[in-house]
């Protein structure tokens, strides 16, 4: 191993620094529209479930799910960067794909929450004269989001290993660096390990988080 070459020749530690930002910046932008639209996704699925309205949005729903769901993420980026946004930068094109991408499993999640709430929870909201509408922002909502906070942790770690792909539309993420640092030093192993350290560790913060979080949800609970 070569850690010399890989880090600190030409201050080669600050490509990846630079690396970590992209990923991060393209992370976090695909994670709030995923959650954007996989909340719309999974309101409209519920409230046709419950109530048998918004027929026509769930068809398209399904078939957003269906498409999306079942496609490589990869060639789902190919497409919206050699198709459908050709004219955009690189960044934004992937914040977008994989917005989409996640907002398709996002959807099935909270929709899973959505349907482990009580359903006497409707009529209690209604029994206190509040609309269907605020039932489901202000009851229903938050439990489900809640009980699928877990499952939301893991797309979302799910989703920042998959941007390593984003090299091949251009886009100089974390591996990006570590293929023009293999470039001009011939030798894989200590790039690549380095590239994989640091995702570990971004996964380790993340995991931890979700830990505290959960801590701080069940000691609210418990002093509820």
């Amino acid at each position: 191993m070569n850690w010399y070459n890989t880090l600190i020749k030409d201050d080669r530690w600050k490509m990846y620094v630079n690396g970590i930002e992209e990923t991060i910046i393209i992370s976090l932008g695909a994670i709030a529209f995923g959650i954007l639209l996989g909340v719309i996704v999974a309101l409209i699925k519920y409230v046709n479930k419950k109530y048998d309205r918004f027929k026509i949005g769930a068809k398209v729903c399904d078939l957003y799910l269906t498409v999306f769901r079942g496609t490589p993420v990869y060639v789902q980026l190919l497409i919206m960067y050699l198709v459908v946004l050709v004219a955009f930068p690189t960044r934004t094109t992937a914040i977008v794909t994989f917005g989409i991408n996640s907002g398709a499993y996002v959807a099935e999640i909270i929709r899973g929450g959505l349907e482990s709430v009580d359903d006497g929870q409707l009529e209690a909201g209604a029994s206190l004269g509040l609309t269907r509408t605020q039932v489901m922002l202000f009851i229903i909502l938050p439990q489900g989001f809640r009980r699928a906070l877990p499952a939301l942790f893991n797309e979302f770690i799910a989703l920042i290993k998959e941007t390593s792909i984003v090299g091949t539309i251009g886009v100089v993420d974390i591996t990006k660096v570590a293929e023009r640092i293999i470039a001009r030093t011939y030798e894989p192993f200590t790039p690549y390990l380095v590239t994989a350290i640091i995702y570990l560790v971004i996964v380790i913060v993340l995991t931890q988080l979700l830990k505290l979080l959960e801590k701080k949800l069940a000691k609210g609970d418990k002093n509820g």
